[in-house]
């Protein structure tokens, strides 16, 4: 079997000549194809490259945000604590009694909560953009993925992005786990 060096027709072993546009047939050889797994062309590495590199940016992005929001809550903090221990506030007979002192306790134990939770979802972001940059830890860039898909709406966009490009075959190759 021949093809085209031009056009890529095939034709048979006994023509040398491709009768429609005059150019010279090669032989072809009949190898199997490779499997897909194995074989990723120089394209889809540029694509996964890129992908990865974006996916690193919105994890420092998701990061930035997460310390903005602990910015927010100890501002929040500030501003509630000062405005509960404030007794003058209290005085006039129109605001009633001042809140007991578990519910300010049940706030304080709140505000520690929500604060762990954003400072570990900075770091676990922060840690992750460096993993994928570095390509490597793949399983953690995606567990981390997961558990961002719980900071609605940010969040889920990037963790649901996150899993779909870390679960791609060529980016799997590409990480060599």
């Amino acid at each position: 079997m021949k093809e085209c060096t031009y056009c890529g027709k095939k034709y048979s072993d006994e023509v040398s000549v491709c009768p429609i546009d005059g150019h010279p047939l090669r032989n072809v050889i009949n190898a199997p194809p490779a499997p897909f797994s194995t074989f990723v062309s120089e394209r889809q590495q540029i694509v996964d490259d890129e992908h990865l590199n974006l996916l690193a940016i919105f994890h420092f992005v998701v990061a930035g945000l997460a310390l903005l929001g602990m910015g927010f809550l100890v501002l929040h903090f500030a501003l509630m604590s000062t405005f509960f221990s404030n007794p003058d506030l209290w005085k006039s007979p129109k605001n009633g009694t001042p809140p007991p002192k578990q519910l300010i306790q049940v706030f304080i134990w709140l505000y520690l909560f929500f604060g762990g939770v954003l400072v570990t979802a900075s770091v676990l972001n922060l840690m992750s953009g460096l993993f994928l940059r570095q390509r490597r830890h793949r399983i953690f860039s995606i567990i981390v993925g997961g558990l961002n898909c719980l900071q609605f709406p940010f969040g889920t966009a990037l963790g649901v992005f996150t899993m779909i490009v870390l679960s791609r075959g060529s980016v799997r190759q590409r990480y060599n786990e």
